[in-house]
């Protein structure tokens, strides 16, 4: 493991390498003996840091995570959870409320078997909530010694920003983090939230550094389909016939050949790319398998020329994405069509 970096201003140490555990529980690897030795290995390793989320496999990731950490490992991990999506069927179950959020804490707190979490996050923005009570909240529990941290996951700029606007304000504790997609395939948060992140001192946590599976290798021009077991997720994400992916898939065999070029495997292109912007903090890796996380480990001896990073930047533009969904949520005023126009006069 390579030298260790600071989450923001917080003064953390963390593993330039994350183990998310979205792929621990039914939605990926069920085996929960499976995942616990995946974990273990990380954590030899050096990898200091985990991501879940509560909605992951509806708690089954924390499960895992909580099993995997029993027996004096917890102390040495930096242990990050996401709270907002629905668990259930109860509409009262999700959000970012603050009834919500102290039920929510103490259902992971459970599942992950700790007394604390280090870092809370709101996984997705919540409009029905005033974000100051989220952060009151979120504050709250941090006096509690519930949490040690909270931040944010997917958020707009503006949203970031007045985050802190509101601790201030409030005499809050403000978010420390956010975490956004960043890929060569998917490089938004390169026009404002990387840059908001580095002016304020927020951490950040990125993830999908292979684009959801696009920058695996698998997919090529001219290749046939590659089986994935998220397309069902988002219908169309993945279809290489559609009209909509054309772009997308070019820009992927380009850096497929651009990895190849500089003998290199296009995931260890990939990763390096995420770990060399300065303002990451850490990359979130999700292996399934023993032999995902060894490829993901080898990302970290690379270390990427001017010259390739260069072609990176002709193959897809600075601040690029080909698709709204890839930066992780569509806005709600951009997703529904109702958001965006006057009403019919009557």
């Amino acid at each position: 493991m390579t030298a260790y970096r600071t989450l923001g201003r917080t003064g953390v140490k963390v593993s330039p390498l994350t183990l998310g555990a979205m792929n621990f529980g039914a939605r990926g690897n069920p085996d929960h003996e499976d995942g616990i030795k995946i974990i273990h290995l990380a954590l030899d390793t050096g990898i200091n840091v985990i991501d879940t989320a509560d909605v992951y496999s509806q708690g089954e990731s924390e499960e895992i995570v909580g099993k995997a950490l029993a027996g004096g490992r917890r102390d040495d991990v930096f242990l990050a959870t996401k709270f907002h999506g629905r668990m259930g069927d109860n509409p009262l179950h999700e959000g970012n409320s603050r009834r919500w959020i102290f039920r929510a804490v103490e259902n992971s707190l459970r599942r992950l078997n700790t007394d604390h979490i280090d870092l809370y996050q709101a996984h997705r923005p919540d409009e029905a909530t005033d974000f100051e009570e989220t952060i009151g909240a979120l504050t709250d529990l941090v006096h509690q010694g519930k949490i040690r941290y909270f931040g944010t996951s997917v958020h707009s700029p503006a949203q970031i920003l007045e985050g802190q606007w509101i601790a201030e304000r409030r005499g809050f504790s403000r978010p420390v983090s956010e975490q956004i997609p960043y890929s060569p395939l998917v490089r938004s948060g390169e026009r404002e939230v990387l840059p908001l992140a580095q002016r304020y001192g927020l951490g950040v946590l990125a993830y999908g550094p292979l684009a959801a599976g696009w920058l695996s290798g698998r997919y090529r021009v001219g290749a046939r389909q590659p089986e994935s077991y998220r397309k069902d997720w988002i219908p169309g994400r993945y279809d290489i016939a559609a009209p909509h992916n054309a772009d997308k898939l070019a820009a992927a065999d380009a850096l497929a050949r651009l990895a190849e070029e500089a003998g290199l495997p296009l995931i260890h292109l990939s990763v390096a790319f995420a770990l060399n912007h300065p303002a990451v903090s850490s990359v979130i890796v999700g292996p399934r398998t023993r032999e995902h996380l060894d490829t993901y480990l080898g990302a970290l001896d690379v270390r990427l020329t001017a010259d390739v990073l260069d072609r990176i930047d002709e193959i897809v533009a600075p601040g690029h994405v080909f698709h709204l969904r890839d930066t992780g949520a569509v806005p709600p005023a951009v997703a529904d069509p109702a958001r965006r126009r006057r009403p019919p006069r009557p």
